[in-house]
């Protein structure tokens, strides 16, 4: 079997993410999402959060699985008997920092593939800071993100608001 994985914060999930998942679709016999914790970022959702609007957007897909994980993504892999991991470039601008890691990755695991997809064109501006930006001061995010991500970030608005929370002030992830 053919397994990858597809790590990413996805805080949240966008539809170019979907696209890159439905590319991989067609190529692997597994795709394993994988929620990563990245101790760099202050996330929006809750890893909970996420898992739960990931599984929602992919519960279609027989051959995706939603996962987490925190540390090195190469030893996920491992543990999962993945043979690569995709990554998503949507601009040359994504690309020096992908070669960087996926390089790194190689020397951690010579055996483990890297596998770069890009989305369908009309998805290469969007990523989750712009959508997180957007819908901060109350945009429309519906092109650019799943139903469910919609929902899920009128929700945190409204908790944000009710607890006093200023749209401009970052956000720490558990609550």
């Amino acid at each position: 079997m053919k397994r990858v994985i597809y790590p990413g914060t996805f805080d949240p999930v966008t539809n170019g993410h979907i696209d890159v998942i439905k590319r991989a679709i067609s190529l692997f016999d597994e795709v394993v999402v994988t929620v990563a914790i990245n101790p760099s970022k202050t996330a929006l959702f809750s890893v909970s959060e996420r898992l739960e609007m990931l599984k929602e957007c992919l519960k279609e897909f027989d051959t995706v699985k939603v996962d987490t994980f925190d540390g090195l993504i190469v030893d996920h892999a491992k543990a999962l008997n993945a043979i690569g991991i995709i990554r998503g470039l949507r601009a040359v601008s994504d690309f020096e920092y992908e070669f960087q890691m996926a390089l790194m990755n190689r020397k951690l695991d010579d055996n483990l593939r890297t596998i770069f997809l890009m989305p369908h064109e009309k998805y290469t501006y969007l990523n989750s800071t712009i959508v997180r930006n957007l819908s901060q001061f109350e945009g429309d995010v519906s092109d650019f993100v799943p139903p469910i991500v919609v929902k899920k970030l009128l929700e945190k608005a409204k908790h944000l608001e009710k607890n006093g929370i200023k749209k401009t002030q970052e956000v720490k992830e558990d609550f």
